[in-house]
């Protein structure tokens, strides 16, 4: 699609005019964006400005973490057009605990200021289930173009409550001057790997530790990495009639896989330090050859790319992971919003084609729509974008329960517990879940 240099001056005059200049981007890069945004605006279907209430729209979110920031360059070009409501994108510090409690308290105090809520894909079912959002009508709703998995994490008790902004699914990253460009499939492989490396004449490169890192820190991250690692056993931690089951011989091999991983051997399969490691400071390691692999989402990719400036570049392979759990952020409107319909063209806006293929291009975010993956100029800055299809089909949405953030806390207390004890589990770990599940309190109480 083209677009002439005169509607290109006229938008960015406008951005100008009612924002000042467009924030993070400079030079040759603000003109591509620009335009690029141009064409965003121009493939969206035009919202009739008589139907769309007055006033600011506000989205609370958590940091924008995209190159450039993204995000807030979709907003600043949604406040171009002089027809439509001003938005703003208010940002909320710290991790993800962080982000959804600010978004609980104003939501339970009533807070009528936010519109929107970027919502982690776990949080739906909760804020839905609390009256904290409302319903998407699909009849005046455009669901098409979205991928299953992502849509899917929309919908609570057969209504659909947000549209996806973007999805994340794990993938294997690899240094490939160092293994090869057929990378193992489990950890059993990775410890095979690791051992050959460390026995090649004149030994292992300097600085190299281990096989394997992941983010293992007690936090969310461990959630996800248990996940995967029992679902890639065999096992399960909740059924599909919602039961608990995460008490088999496949959990316990998993969960004892990576607890001696990190304890026997020499070399150790699994990097100890990653007891401590979230998502950047796995990045970090891999990125310092500390260790062969490592288990991240698909944003690693840029930061690693980003660290290259100026050094010997790094020969990063990428493979997905079957078993992955499905991350990403939903957007949903608040239900205090006194401005339903014009935070729902927004939420289309957000997550139409051309955003979604900015925020994937520009920004490293995992797209929703299908067709983002195909796009040459995709494909090009992101080597994995194949890979992470694959992995976003096959990925696996994590217990929806309104409860689940007391779930992933008692999981985390107990794999935690597994990994500091050689994979055992405590005493009362499934009743604890169950407990959690059900909103039952006095569960049992794990060390």
């Amino acid at each position: 699609m083209t677009v002439s240099s005169e509607l290109l001056d006229g938008m960015f005059d406008a951005a100008r005019r009612r924002r000042g200049t467009l924030t993070g981007l400079g030079g040759v890069a603000a003109g591509l964006v620009v335009g690029y945004l141009a064409a965003v605006l121009l493939a969206a279907p035009a919202p009739d400005p008589a139907a769309l209430e007055p006033g600011e729209l506000v989205v609370l979110s958590g940091a924008d973490e995209s190159t450039g920031a993204q995000r807030r360059a979709l907003i600043e070009q949604w406040n171009a057009d002089p027809r439509l409501p001003d938005a703003r994108l208010v940002e909320v510090s710290g991790g993800a605990d962080a982000h959804r409690a600010e978004m609980v308290r104003r939501a339970q105090a009533g807070d009528r200021t936010v519109d929107i809520y970027n919502l982690d894909v776990t949080w739906t079912a909760e804020f839905a289930d609390a009256g904290w959002i409302r319903p998407l009508d699909e009849t005046v709703t455009d669901t098409s173009g979205f991928l299953e998995k992502p849509l899917a994490t929309c919908r609570y008790h057969d209504r659909l409550w947000a549209l996806p902004f973007n999805t994340d699914a794990g993938l294997l990253f690899y240094h490939a001057d160092l293994t090869g460009d057929e990378p193992p499939t489990n950890l059993a492989g990775i410890r095979t790997v690791t051992n050959e490396v460390f026995a090649r004449p004149g030994g292992p490169p300097a600085g190299l530790e281990a096989g394997y890192t992941g983010q293992l820190r007690d936090y969310e991250g461990l959630t996800v990495n248990a996940l995967e690692a029992i679902w890639a056993a065999g096992g399960e931690v909740v059924d599909a009639d919602g039961e608990v089951v995460v008490d088999s011989p496949a959990t316990r091999a998993a969960l004892t896989q990576l607890a001696l991983g990190m304890t026997e051997g020499n070399p150790r399969t699994v990097l100890p330090a990653s007891l401590g490691f979230d998502e950047r400071a796995g990045t970090l390691a891999f990125q310092e050859r500390r260790v062969l692999f490592m288990r991240n989402w698909p944003v690693a990719y840029g930061q690693l790319v980003a660290a290259e400036a100026g050094a010997a570049p790094l020969r990063i392979g990428t493979q997905p992971i079957t078993d992955s759990v499905l991350g990403g952020q939903n957007l949903a409107i608040a239900s205090g919003s006194d401005q339903p319909e014009a935070a729902r063209r927004l939420i289309e806006f957000l997550t139409g084609e051309r955003s979604q293929q900015l925020l994937f291009e520009r920004g490293g975010f995992a797209a929703t729509r299908e067709l983002i993956y195909r796009d040459a100029a995709v494909r090009k800055a992101f080597p994995y974008a194949d890979d992470l299809l694959t992995a976003v089909r096959a990925a696996r949405l994590r217990p929806v329960t309104p409860r689940y953030a007391q779930f992933s806390e008692v999981f985390r207390r107990g794999v935690g517990y597994a990994l500091r004890h050689g994979g055992q589990l405590p005493d009362g770990f499934a009743d604890a879940l169950r407990a959690a599940l059900s909103g039952t309190p006095g569960g049992p109480r794990l060390p």
